[in-house]
């Protein structure tokens, strides 16, 4: 039964062929077995204990789905490390917005899914728990730095995962495990607490599933509207029927992004599978500058996490990576009108896109695969240096720096046997239309059959 998608899961609970008992069982059993290979799952709770609360589960949408939690979002009762030594004992009171709508939903929450120190970088290792391996290869890194849930629920552990997605977090290891991953547009998951609303937008929350039909359904429960987040804009709901929409491919963008030999061709034929659909498909030319996109985002991204992580760097300076240590020494350096210039591209981006006469844009989900699972990130991509630390997942920015709606699909398996996935960008707000083009790939297509080894 948990090789089946969640849908499926949950219809079988519905109809008692399965008991919630024996479901999380079987989740257990399955992460005893591949786990300790994979490490994708993390703070496991006790057996015992689990088993119990599945037979007691509320009712709801997710009565007595097993469910592991990306460990950035505060889960009461389960410890929430950041992937941090600062934070190996933090164990919190109270579950943020997100978690706590799942569990009401009736999602047994198992523990936690691994993720990079702090999220950042799109590779999944920490002093704390260590490396997230990639079941299609246990050599290579499963992405990040939602990692643990894509390796999670490519090795079938588990059925759905929710993650989060600032620099590609949800699409690089969606597209690199072989699954579905989503970025909502900003404001349909709304986050929760106290803060700045208005000037950081650029992370959200989303799902990650094995199906469309998984994915909206998760979709659905964290959007439910709080009344607390003044840009709260769901909850999220199907857009009904579905017409033929106009896809630009922008490839490498005009070459700005460098690309390991094999991904283009891949994602290439992924988008032709539209046209096969009776989409129209056109190849754009670059529509903004690739290098203004990215001063912009470094400038926002380093200013953001300066202002929200920037008393580590005063506290324990010793217990934070070198990449984030850089990240706010970096924020601390901008100035006011550094902000200002950084938000003014953003602003000219958002018209840009909002003006285009395509429907979707259509990129790679990261500019090479897979890479070996000891390396903290890839140093050059063929003979171009990557001069920081996440500038080979330049591709997310586009759709990072505006809030803008973006599914990532699988796109096929390169010469070495590892999978990489192809990024649908919507206009903001029309996140149904994504979907539903999601759902249409999705029927012309069987990737997510051709599961791992591991």
């Amino acid at each position: 039964m948990i090789d089946h998608d969640a849908t499926d899961q949950l219809a079988a609970l519905r109809a008692g062929t399965v008991t919630a008992r024996e479901l999380m069982a079987q989740t257990l059993d399955r992460i005893d077995r591949l786990n300790p290979a994979v490490n994708a799952v993390v703070a496991l709770r006790d057996r015992d204990r689990l088993l119990d609360e599945a037979d007691h589960a509320p009712p709801g949408p997710l009565q007595g789905l097993p469910m592991a939690i990306k460990d950035l979002a505060e889960t009461a009762g389960i410890v929430t490390s950041h992937g941090s030594p600062a934070f190996r004992d933090n164990v919190p009171d109270e579950d943020c917005p997100m978690v706590a709508r799942l569990r009401r939903a009736g999602a047994v929450i198992i523990g936690k899914t691994n993720t990079p120190e702090f999220g950042l970088g799109s590779h999944s290792y920490n002093p704390v728990y260590g490396v997230t391996r990639n079941p299609y290869d246990l050599t290579r890194s499963a992405g990040g730095s939602s990692g643990g849930a894509g390796a999670a629920l490519a090795s079938r552990m588990v059925a759905l995962a929710d993650g989060s997605d600032m620099m590609g977090s949800l699409r690089n290891p969606a597209g690199w495990n072989n699954v579905f991953g989503f970025r909502p547009s900003y404001g349909l998951v709304a986050g929760g607490g106290p803060g700045d609303v208005f000037l950081d937008q650029l992370s959200t929350e989303g799902p990650m599933a094995r199906s469309i039909r998984d994915l909206e359904l998760l979709l659905a429960i964290q959007s439910e509207h709080d009344p607390r987040h003044p840009h709260a804009s769901g909850p999220y709901r199907d857009a009904g029927p579905r017409g033929k929409l106009r896809i630009g491919w922008l490839a490498d963008w005009g070459g700005a992004y460098a690309t390991e030999p094999g991904v283009l061709e891949l994602c290439e034929a992924a988008v032709g599978v539209f046209e096969s659909l009776g989409h129209s498909v056109t190849i754009l030319p670059p529509p903004f500058p690739a290098e203004a996109l990215w001063q912009a985002w470094t400038v926002l991204r380093s200013w953001a996490i300066a202002g929200n992580s920037g008393a580590l760097l005063r506290q324990s300076p010793d217990m934070i990576k070198p990449e984030l240590q850089w990240e706010i020494e970096q924020g601390l350096a901008v100035t006011a009108e550094d902000v200002r210039k950084a938000s003014a591209i953003r602003s000219d981006w958002f018209r840009c896109t909002a003006g285009m006469e395509v429907d979707i844009l259509a990129l790679p989900s990261a500019q090479l695969f897979a890479f070996d699972a000891g390396w903290h990130w890839p140093k050059a991509i063929g003979r171009t240096a990557m001069d920081t630390y996440h500038r080979w997942m330049e591709v997310a920015v586009p759709a990072s720096l505006t809030g803008l709606p973006a599914l990532c699909v699988p796109a096929g398996f390169g010469l070495a046997g590892t999978p990489m996935g192809l990024q649908l960008i919507g206009h903001r707000g029309r996140d149904a239309a994504v979907l539903n083009l999601g759902r249409d790939y999705e029927a012309a297509t069987n990737w997510i059959a051709q599961q791992p080894e591991v």
